[in-house]
């Protein structure tokens, strides 16, 4: 008789605290992830082995993970049961179950039931970079050497005494790189804690995507309006470092 393949997938059930269950945001985009709540503990099932031993439930605090095996939940590598697979729960998709609201009149923090702080963090993901921040007292010697051909594909506008660049390719000068989500420019490899907090913060900061978030890696952002940018030439850099606009 021909072996049943399905006998080889592992069946993935996992635990929290209620008191710890803001910090599912950093899975909440796992639509295939189930959720169900009971007095005191939020259970958790439908994980892919690789979400199983991803760092992202790693680092969730008083999490528990067990293998589902004929009823019974295994913790990681047990030989003998922990409990029994819980029954009558009501299950709901984590990402419609777990809503994200924003506080009024706190412009950093955003919530899962209570305050979230928004952090970036080291993201596992390559993005093109579409933005360069450059002081420009560093640079100010290298742009007319520069061909126009190079220049003209870019936009950019100034920031105190940088200069940021937007367009692609970019230049070849020193500085600080960014990548775009959404309207977010995102330091290069970095992105959001709670990836899904993207469209939100648009949804509340930049309704009408005029303005570009500039983030920074502390989670503070710099909101610039879209109609400062302009066209980079000699031209204009050389006018702006004439009337010391970024001073």
């Amino acid at each position: 008789m021909a072996e049943d393949p399905s006998n080889g997938v592992k069946e993935f059930w996992a635990e929290i605290p209620r008191a710890d269950e803001d910090f599912l945001g950093t899975i909440r985009d796992w639509k295939n992830v189930q959720i169900a709540t009971d007095d005191e503990t939020v259970w958790l099932k439908g994980f892919t082995e690789e979400q199983a031993i991803s760092s992202d439930i790693q680092q969730l605090p008083n999490f528990i993970l067990y293998e589902l095996r004929d009823g019974l939940l295994f913790k990681k590598e047990a030989l003998v049961p922990s409990k029994k697979m819980r029954t009558a729960l009501l299950w709901s998709p984590i990402d419609k179950a777990l809503r994200l609201t924003f506080p009024a009149s706190n412009n950093n923090y955003f919530g899962i039931g209570e305050k979230v702080e928004v952090r970036l963090k080291p993201g596992n993901e390559e993005h093109a970079v579409m933005a360069l921040l450059s002081i420009i007292e560093e640079i100010k010697e290298s742009i007319p050497l520069l061909p126009k051909f190079k220049l003209e594909k870019l936009e950019w506008t100034v920031i105190d005494d940088k200069a940021l660049f937007l367009g692609t390719p970019l230049l070849s000068l020193p500085g600080k790189t960014y990548w775009i989500r959404d309207c977010h420019l995102l330091p290069a490899g970095f992105d959001f804690e709670f990836k899904n907090l993207s469209s939100l913060l648009q949804q509340q900061y930049n309704k009408e995507s005029d303005k570009w978030l500039l983030w920074n890696e502390n989670g503070t952002y710099l909101s610039l309006k879209k109609e400062n940018f302009r066209p980079l030439s000699v031209s204009s850099f050389r006018l702006t470092e004439k009337t010391k606009e970024w001073i």
